[in-house]
């Protein structure tokens, strides 16, 4: 077991109150949307560069995604079309990490295992929910949260006047209060995450379908589809682990997937339940409760769910068009962060997917709290603008459809962008864990968080600077 001496931690936390920068002619006012991963580390790399944080969260607590709300959802539409959801968090009760402990922490704040809580290596949803409140504890970001709020609009006080100059009206509105409050800002930082709004195929007969239907931001336990004939649409992460979810409980389990091209662990997964069965998309809902496939076959079935996957939503922000999503991009981004008419001023942390997301974040946020203090400057927004249409052209030519311009995949685009702010690159030991798990997950899909071969890689993570910078104890 790893202990933190607490005088240690004490010191530490000291250090990190004593460093910030003192209020200068650059502090700025600064609105952060959001108080999950993402929205945590920007309030604080913002207070260390002295600007005046306020972080508006519409929840009780700290969390964003990671914050599972069960008793929410009831009241939630099942197909989740409304642009402000009641609920935001998408996790359900079984949800583990699909990434080793070891690769997830902030650089400076190692995910360690805490006697008394869940010391696996690939923990359940809580574990990281409690990660993110050391985090916030550690670092004193409670006092710059107001919980319970909710950002109903964000737009430019003048937006006529230059970019350097410009400033942001946010309107927000407290929990059980009608009252609502108008604040002025010299930024504002949107950090509201993707996986919220649920984004949904189009479906012959989806609309008059009369059956239950449902998208997996919804889906919560198995139990209330005990018995039935589910057909879950989606072959990607939350479709594999909600399908084994249900297998226990449903009488059937239907994937439909756009391929049958599988994976070997869900190959084996498939081959072990003889109630779960493969087929390719669905044609048709039929009213009789029909659900007919491309193939011609055809079952009767009692719930749809959609495992789908989400779509970048911000009913809140008004930006003239000078920010749009289209197709799951949002642009222009410089970056994937900053909007080049609007930067510095408006900004986007957690918008790129498929990354070693806490260390990625971080440097996101320390590049906007250095560019708005005046630390760091970005190009004119002429060239911002060239090298996003370089980089746009550049994923055309490969092939990457518009709806994938996020999803980075690149350790060494990673680390490029860590150079803007002097981080070192992401270590050896943390890409390869990632590597391996990826490898034993499309191997051995019900059993990788419980079963590796990495332990030689793992020792050496554990021995690392990462591991040791606290001042911890075997």
């Amino acid at each position: 077991m790893i202990k933190v001496d607490p005088l240690l931690r004490e010191s530490y936390f000291i250090h990190y109150r004593t460093i910030m920068v003192s209020e200068t002619a650059h502090s700025k006012n600064v609105c952060v949307i959001g108080a999950g991963p993402s929205g945590l580390v920007a309030a604080r790399e913002l207070r260390k560069e002295g600007h005046k944080v306020v972080v508006l969260e519409q929840n009780h607590d700290v969390g964003g995604q990671w914050l599972y709300d069960e008793k929410n959802v009831e009241g939630e539409d099942p197909l989740g079309r409304n642009p402000f959801l009641k609920v935001h968090s998408s996790v359900y009760n079984s949800l583990r990490l699909a990434s080793p402990r070891e690769i997830m922490g902030f650089t400076d704040f190692p995910f360690l295992m805490k006697k008394g809580r869940d010391m696996r290596r690939f923990p359940s949803h809580v574990e990281l929910l409690m990660y993110l409140k050391d985090f916030c504890e550690w670092f004193g970001l409670r006092d710059m949260i107001r919980f319970n709020t909710r950002v109903d609009y964000v737009g430019m006080l003048d937006y006529s006047v230059c970019r350097n100059d410009l400033k942001w009206v946010v309107r927000s509105k407290e929990k059980n209060s009608d009252k609502m409050v108008e604040e002025v800002f010299d930024a504002v930082v949107v950090a509201t995450g993707h996986y919220s709004q649920p984004k949904l195929p189009s479906i012959k007969g989806m609309d008059t379908w009369k059956r239950k239907q449902m998208h997996s931001h919804i889906y919560r336990i198995p139990e209330p589809f005990r018995n039935e004939i589910v057909v879950v649409v989606g072959n990607s992460f939350s479709g594999h682990d909600i399908s084994i979810d249900l297998v226990g409980v449903a009488n059937e389990v239907h994937m439909s997937s756009r391929s049958l091209n599988i994976s070997e662990g869900l190959s084996k997964v498939i081959s072990k339940y003889d109630n779960f069965h493969l087929h390719p998309q669905i044609e048709s809902l039929e009213e009789d409760g029909r659900v007919i496939f491309l193939d011609g076959s055809c079952i009767k079935a009692d719930s749809i769910l959609y495992c789908t996957g989400y779509s970048y939503s911000f009913p809140f922000l008004d930006t003239k068009e000078m920010v749009v999503v289209d197709d799951g991009r949002v642009g222009p981004l410089y970056e994937h962060t900053f909007p080049p008419s609007l930067a510095p001023s408006l900004s986007f942390i957690g918008i790129p997917k498929k990354i070693l997301g806490f260390p990625f974040f971080e440097a996101q946020a320390m590049w906007i709290a250095q560019l708005l203090s005046g630390k760091k400057a970005l190009p004119s927004r002429d060239e911002m603008m060239k090298s996003i249409q370089e980089f746009y052209h550049s994923r055309e030519i490969a092939g990457i459809p518009k709806h994938c311009t996020h999803d980075i995949g690149d350790f060494e685009y990673c680390d490029k962008y860590g150079e803007n702010v002097g981080l070192t690159p992401i270590e050896e030991w943390r890409k390869s864990l990632c590597i391996s798990s990826l490898i034993n997950a499309d191997a051995n899909l019900e059993t990788y968080r419980d079963s590796w071969d990495d332990d030689e890689l793992l020792q050496e993570a554990l021995q690392s600077p990462h591991f040791t910078q606290l001042g911890l104890e075997d």
